[in-house]
C-alpha cells in the first residue's frame, strides 16, 4: 500500500504517525534522496530509510516527534561505528521527521440553541465538528450548516454509529438528565480527550448519583467535565458557546504539555 493511504488509514481511525523521509545525502548511503517511513505510536514501521542503527535512531525520534508535535531534522553518519556513526557506508545523511496528527473534531450531542451556537463556533475555531440528537429535525444541515457529520439517533448508540478516538471532544448540550444518564455510559468507555456536560451543579449531581445506582464507577464518571465552560457570566447561547470552546481550547493546550486541566465552574 502507498504510504500516503497509510497515513489517511492512520488519520481515519484517529491516531498519529511521524514521517520520516531523507532530504539531503553525501557520499555512499543505503538509501537515496526522496525515501519515507512511517512511524506509528506503537513503535512500528512502515518502508525503510536503511535499516539496521538508522532505523532505530530514527524510529526513537519518530516517537519523540509524536509526542512532542514538534518535527526534527538531523544529520547521521556512516564511517565510524566505533564513534557511534550508524554505519561504514562512508557518507552522510540527513532526514526529516515531522508529526502527522489527525484533525480535532468536536462531537456536540444535542443540537438546541446552545447545541447550536457551541458547533458554529467550533467550526469557525477550525474543529471538524459532528452534530448528533435523538430528534430528527435537529441534526440537520439547516441547523448546523458547518459540521461535516450530521446524525440522528439515541445517544446511547453514538458509539456504534461514530469511531470516537483521542482525538475527540464531546460535548453534551442535552435537554436533561435522562438523556444524559442515558448516553454517559457507552461514552465513557470510549477513548474521548474531553466529555462536558452543560447545566447546573444540581443537575450534574443528580446525574451522577443515577450513574452510579446504573453502575458506572466513580472513578469513569471523574472523566466528565461538568458544569462545562470558563465561568464569564455568561447568559446568551453565543456567550455559552465561548465559555465551552474556551474551555476545551484550555484542556487541548494543557493536555499537549502534559499539565492537569483545572476544574471550572459555569451554568449555574
Amino acid at each position: 500500500m502507498h504510504i500516503y493511504k497509510l497515513i489517511a488509514k492512520r488519520l481515519a481511525a484517529g491516531e498519529a504517525v511521524a514521517l520520516a523521509t531523507i532530504i539531503r545525502t553525501q557520499g555512499s548511503v543505503p538509501r537515496g534522496v526522496g525515501t519515507k517511513m512511517l512511524i506509528h505510536a506503537d513503535g512500528t514501521i512502515e518502508g525503510t530509510i536503511g535499516g539496521g542503527e538508522l532505523e532505530s535512531l530514527v524510529t526513537a525520534l519518530g516517537l519523540q516527534v509524536i509526542k512532542d508535535k514538534v518535527a526534527q531534522r538531523t544529520m547521521y553518519e556512516f564511517r565510524d561505528p566505533e564513534q557511534g556513526d550508524v554505519g561504514v557506508c562512508g557518507g552522510e545523511m540527513e532526514v526529516f521527521v515531522e508529526p502527522i496528527q489527525p484533525e480535532s473534531r468536536l462531537i456536540v450531542i444535542g443540537v438546541g440553541h446552545v447545541g447550536k451556537a457551541i458547533a458554529h463556533l467550533g467550526g469557525w475555531l477550525g474543529f471538524q465538528v459532528v452534530v448528533a440528537d435523538d430528534r430528527p429535525d435537529f441534526a440537520t444541515a439547516d441547523q448546523a450548516p458547518g459540521a461535516i457529520v450530521h446524525l440522528t439517533c439515541p445517544i446511547a448508540e453514538l458509539p456504534e454509529r461514530l469511531h470516537i478516538t483521542g482525538n475527540d471532544y464531546l460535548v453534551l448540550t442535552t435537554r436533561g438528565v435522562p438523556l444524559d444518564v442515558e448516553g454517559l455510559p457507552g461514552i465513557l468507555e470510549t477513548k474521548a480527550a474531553y466529555i462536558g456536560v452543560i447545566g447546573s451543579k444540581r443537575r450534574w449531581q443528580t446525574t451522577v448519583n443515577e450513574l452510579i445506582e446504573a453502575g458506572v464507577k466513580p472513578v469513569d464518571i471523574e472523566r466528565v467535565h461538568s458544569p462545562i465552560g470558563l465561568e464569564i457570566h455568561a447568559e446568551t447561547p453565543e456567550e455559552i458557546a465561548v465559555s465551552v470552546m474556551a474551555e476545551i481550547i484550555m484542556h487541548m493546550r494543557e493536555r499537549s504539555q502534559g499539565k492537569k486541566t483545572r476544574s471550572m465552574e459555569g451554568q449555574e
